[in-house]
């Protein structure tokens, strides 16, 4: 199984053996449109919910795994953005009702997987993001950064 990051672009590596032909090998690619909360209402009683997505195509025929890292949390739950020393608890999910965290299979998180991706199209996966409510922040402006990873 090869492993592409998405900061840390992408090869393709092509071997051949003289007057042998070997079959073509899959490679895929990835990117990704990130998850923007926009304005947080630290006295909201709701959590403040959002998308993303990562897209991906292949061109070959291949079992495909997404991965998301805990962007420099010490665990996957909760991840953080951070605005100086300051933490805003949020999270990153597989599913609409944001019941099961995105992440790289271990913590109790799971990975994004097809094994029957389409030749040569691009297959778009939403990201669904959640702040909880009621986190008592600092007004400011709160970032962080999540790399993505395809198996194949």
């Amino acid at each position: 199984m090869n492993a592409r990051a998405l900061l840390a672009g992408s090869s393709l590596v092509v071997g051949a053996v003289l007057l042998t032909a070997l079959p073509a090998l899959a490679a895929c690619t990835i990117s990704t449109t990130g998850v923007s909360f926009g304005t947080y209402n630290m006295f909201a009683t709701s959590p403040l919910d959002s998308t993303g997505s990562v897209t991906y195509p292949c061109t070959g025929n291949s079992s495909v795994s997404v991965t998301l890292n805990r962007g420099g949390a010490a665990s996957f739950n909760p991840r953080r953005m951070l605005n100086g020393s300051q933490a805003l608890n949020y999270n990153l999910y597989l599913d609409a009702s944001r019941a099961t965290i995105w992440g790289d299979g271990t913590g109790g998180t799971q990975r994004y997987s097809n094994t029957s991706v389409p030749r040569n199209q691009n297959v778009t996966v939403t990201i669904y993001g959640r702040v909880p409510a009621s986190q008592d922040v600092s007004a400011g402006a709160y970032s962080n950064s999540i790399t993505a990873s395809i198996n194949f």
